[in-house]
């Protein structure tokens, strides 16, 4: 294994650090469901799981395949183990993604691709919880409450499906090639109920908080007024106790499903979804 080179393409960093490793091991949630873990690399996080559960693991280096196959030779033969030599992004972006029953996943995440594998694990509803690692910066954003100066759409949007804890952060010593940022490890639970949240909806709120958050330092009715009508936003704003002069951060999540939900049943088209507008220039959430 020492005779790998990592590739900055697949931004690969390898936790190689065994006190690390097993602080995550820990804090897995205690589901008795199928875990999945994204990008084997080395496999010394893998190593850990398979002591204490079965695995399923993605693995897009290709030029792994041998090492990892010699390595987990045993694991692999007993079925106990599981390597899938994908691209998970060039899965199909639909229910049971990862896995056709419910699962649960633990990863160190690419830097690069982190949120966009995170927000499609929150849009799967067989994917129950997971445990990730990613940049300091990021965790924080997805674990961030009302109120903090991270709390942004991405802390929206994970409350809105489940709750999110910071639990750890990882030193950039601990990697292999070491990177260049702090990394942090956070649990996120999904609610109870999955299918709590309509495709419909969600896809409107995902619109709708790129532009409550558009602007952090105005007003979320400024950054909203720029799209809807004032006089709705006044309406709907009095009826859920909004001040004028709150900025989106400091306003709560159920407020924004609200303001949502009105602007839905308002619409003039009487449609089902907002109807977008070209107001605003788009942005990533």
């Amino acid at each position: 294994m020492g005779e790998y080179r990592s590739k900055k393409r697949f931004g690969q960093n390898f936790l190689q650090d065994s006190h690390f490793l097993h602080k995550i091991i820990q804090s897995i949630p205690a589901l008795p469901i199928q875990c999945v873990e994204i990008g084997v690399g080395l496999g010394d996080l893998t190593q850990e799981l398979l002591k204490i559960e079965s695995l399923i693991a993605y693995e897009v280096d290709l030029d792994l395949c041998s090492l990892l196959n010699k390595k987990f030779s045993n694991q692999i033969q007993s079925g106990r183990l599981n390597i899938i030599y994908e691209d998970i992004l060039n899965l199909p972006s639909q229910q049971a993604w990862l896995h056709t029953h419910e699962y649960k996943v633990v990863s160190n995440l690419p830097y690069y691709i982190a949120t966009h594998i995170i927000l499609r694990l929150l849009r799967d509803r067989f994917c129950r919880a997971f445990i990730v690692m990613t940049q300091k910066e990021v965790a924080q954003k997805f674990c961030a409450t009302t109120g903090q100066k991270e709390f942004c759409a991405l802390s929206v949007l994970v409350e809105s499906f489940g709750e999110a804890k910071m639990l750890f952060d990882v030193p950039k010593e601990a990697f292999s090639p070491m990177p260049k940022v702090t990394s942090s490890v956070f649990v996120i639970h999904k609610h109870s109920q999955p299918n709590q949240i309509e495709d419909s909806f969600l896809c409107d709120l995902e619109y709708f908080l790129k532009i409550a958050f558009y602007a952090p330092r105005k007003t979320l009715f400024k950054n909203l007024s720029q799209v809807f009508e004032k006089q709705l936003l006044e309406e709907v704003f009095v009826k859920a106790n909004i001040k004028y002069n709150a900025r989106a951060h400091e306003v709560k999540t159920e407020s924004f499903h609200h303001i949502l939900q009105f602007l839905k049943k308002r619409n003039d088209n009487g449609k089902q979804t907002l109807t977008r507008t070209t107001k605003r220039p788009s942005q990533q959430i």
